[in-house]
């Protein structure tokens, strides 16, 4: 599949990847389902889920390090900077060294080019957080959050799912 194609794939997963309520308990049961996942499957993740004011989910999985919550942090900006996922933005932007274009004023410290972070979209209201996982190929962290969406809004995962890059 094209990088184009991926690009429409995911601007669809944003479209209809949309909450009709987002509270704390909703951002529980998916934090719960990702870890749960996590663990049956021995993903060495990082889970972070909050609004823009406030966090509402955090797990650390084993083989998870110190490492993923700076990734995660910096993916959450970068949501809620732009309002859509950050694997969207890898692709649209096309950076291998994971920055910014020097116009865009975004310090390397404070927002990453890498996959993992998704918008967290209310009907009528719009982007009000992000659930971002860190820990596995960006591609994977991407589709672990595509998943659990998917499964938590009765949505058919195949076909919102990015297929596997080829080897």
């Amino acid at each position: 599949m094209a990088v184009a194609d991926d690009i429409a794939l995911i601007k669809r997963q944003e479209e209809t990847l949309v909450f009709a309520t987002f509270d704390e308990a909703v951002a529980f049961k998916i934090g719960s389902a990702i870890r749960d996942r996590a663990i049956a499957e021995d993903l060495p993740i990082i889970v972070d889920i909050r609004l823009w004011d406030r966090p509402l989910f955090y797990a650390a999985l084993p083989g998870s390090n110190a490492s993923n919550p700076d990734w995660a942090r910096r993916k959450i900006n970068v949501v809620k900077r732009f309002l859509r996922s950050t694997y969207r933005m890898v692709l649209e932007q096309q950076r291998p060294d994971r920055t910014f274009k020097i116009g865009e004023g975004l310090e390397i410290a404070d927002y990453v080019l890498a996959g993992g972070g998704f918008p967290v979209n209310a009907k009528g209201t719009g982007v009000i957080g992000v659930i971002a996982v860190s820990g596995l190929p960006e591609r994977e962290d991407h589709g672990v959050v595509v998943d659990a969406l998917c499964d938590h809004l009765g949505v058919d995962k195949r076909g919102l799912a990015l297929p596997r890059e080829a080897e």
